[in-house]
């Protein structure tokens, strides 16, 4: 069979486009999406690690301290028999009148400061007072304490301790009472010039002889379980008092 001139032409041109046409379509990239496969073997992005917080240094916290402070003990200074006091008069010398009253001509002597002078009874804020002289003074212008006094010692919850603190004008007896059992451990400790008494609950003196016992504190474990008295004592112009009462 033989071909025309221009059939040959046509299709020299015809397989020249077609292998124009399937170069291109080899040379081109492919628009399939990644399969998950492919997605696996993708190294991931590298991470940076996140710094760590540096936890902060906090100071040790002490426990709370569980010590109760001791609890201060007075003697009454109201409602009681007074035997003695002593003049305290802002404006002193006091003034010694002949009845419990402010009157101009009724004023029989005058006292200085820090004169001891004995009571015989009280009224309505006055003294009446037999030495140095007899009269009648202001109350409000003394100083003063009860003769007699007895008085509980009572410790706050939680607490084991007590101050007893008071003074004693002229003679008297200050007697504090403390429950406390056999085997427990007494300590007192005395932060004035005198030392109580300590007496059993069967009337036995554990420590503080005034005539031949001179200490400043005393512990010792008790004997028995009852009421202890702790004691102080004067026979003239008194003295004042304190010192620490703990059981443990």
């Amino acid at each position: 069979m033989s071909f025309k001139p221009s059939q040959l032409m046509i299709a020299g041109a015809a397989g020249l486009a077609t292998a124009v046409i399937v170069a291109y379509i080899t040379a081109m990239p492919s628009s399939q999406p990644p399969t998950e496969e492919t997605l696996n073997s993708q190294s991931p992005p590298p991470t940076t690690p996140s710094p760590v917080a540096a936890a902060p240094a906090n100071a040790p916290i002490s426990p709370p301290s569980s010590e109760t402070n001791p609890v201060v003990i007075r003697p009454p200074v109201e409602n009681c028999r007074i035997n003695m006091a002593v003049v305290n008069d802002p404006e002193a010398p006091l003034n010694v009148r002949s009845s419990p009253e402010v009157k101009d001509d009724n004023i029989v002597a005058q006292l200085d400061n820090n004169t001891f002078i004995s009571v015989v009874s009280e009224q309505l804020g006055w003294l009446q007072i037999s030495s140095p002289v007899e009269g009648w003074v202001a109350k409000n212008r003394t100083k003063s304490s009860c003769a007699n006094v007895e008085k509980p010692i009572n410790f706050l919850p939680g607490g084991n301790s007590a101050i007893i603190k008071g003074e004693i004008i002229g003679g008297g007896s200050h007697r504090y009472l403390l429950n406390a059992e056999a085997g427990q451990t007494l300590t007192v400790e005395s932060r004035e010039q005198v030392f109580p008494r300590i007496v059993t609950p069967d009337g036995q003196l554990l420590a503080g002889d005034p005539y031949t016992d001179s200490r400043s504190e005393w512990t010792g474990e008790l004997p028995t379980t009852g009421q202890y008295t702790l004691e102080l004592d004067s026979n003239f112009r008194g003295y004042p008092y304190e010192f620490l009462v703990k059981v443990e």
